[in-house]
């Protein structure tokens, strides 16, 4: 039997994973530029940033939206 592979990029990806390849890749003071959000600007750490994107659909569509934006340079 053959398994079918997602055509979803983010498919097996963690909330966690996505943040601290962004946060390796860019740092919290990048970040707090490219997306808006004061968990990236304010006393920022990987585990604050996760609780407040848990909660917030439309902050985590743009953490999302920038790590697919980014695979390439990855």
């Amino acid at each position: 039997m053959e398994k079918k592979h997602s055509k979803d990029p983010l498919h097996g990806i963690t909330l966690q994973k996505i943040v601290e390849k962004l946060v390796a890749f860019y740092g919290f003071d990048t970040l707090g530029e490219l997306i808006k959000i004061k968990c990236f600007t304010t006393n920022p750490s990987v585990k604050s940033s996760l609780t407040f994107l848990r909660k917030t659909e439309w902050a985590r569509k743009q953490v999302e939206e920038l790590y697919l934006r980014s695979l390439p340079k990855f």
